[in-house]
């Protein structure tokens, strides 16, 4: 089992603690609500449940890939989170993917959160993300402040989920500054 595997795994069993139900009876809420897309459904599990987010997301994701679902999506590729993310034409960019996490599981303990096209890494707050963003490159997305962009350090617009983003679409760029500054992040997030 992968890290995001165990991840998704804790996540759901998380999930169950705090609503006080079964996986069964949280799916059979979502069957009563009538709701049958992917943004209804967590709407109605924030609202409902109480749930945050992220919680409300997994959930649903979980709830239209089971066959109690009457709308299930096509199976992931491999039965892997990471292969529903790196399939098809980005299929080609899961070793950046994989050469990233294997260097920030160095820095130590942290969470691994999954979502639909990404990856979010958290201590007591997110710290960075990961995933495609073209067939070509994958974005690491920063939460750091007082940082000075560069060239390669792109500041981003204020209220988003990160500060900065660093593309990537080689190994090479998988280096000491692009680690540093993914450290620097981690650093100040737990």
């Amino acid at each position: 089992m992968s890290d995001v595997d165990k991840a998704l795994a804790s996540q759901m069993t998380n999930i169950q603690a705090k609503t006080g139900k079964s996986l069964d009876e949280l799916y059979a809420v979502i069957q009563q609500s009538a709701f049958t897309t992917h943004g209804t459904i967590r709407s109605f599990l924030k609202e409902t449940l109480g749930l945050g987010h992220g919680d409300a997301n997994t959930l649903t994701t979980f709830y239209l890939k089971s066959a109690v679902s009457p709308n299930p999506p096509p199976p992931i590729p491999d039965g892997d989170v990471l292969a529903s993310i790196y399939h098809g034409s980005k299929a080609a960019l899961r070793p950046l993917h994989d050469a990233l996490m294997s260097a920030i599981n160095d820095f130590g303990p942290f969470e691994v959160a999954p979502k639909k096209a990404y990856v979010s890494l958290r201590r007591k707050k997110q710290f960075a993300m990961i995933g495609p963003s073209t067939q070509t490159r994958v974005e690491v997305g920063l939460n750091m402040k007082d940082v000075a962009p560069t060239a390669r350090l792109i500041a981003l617009p204020a209220g988003g989920m990160c500060q900065y983003k660093v593309n990537i679409s080689e190994l090479a760029e998988v280096d000491a500054e692009l680690l540093a500054w993914i450290r620097f992040a981690y650093d100040r997030a737990g």
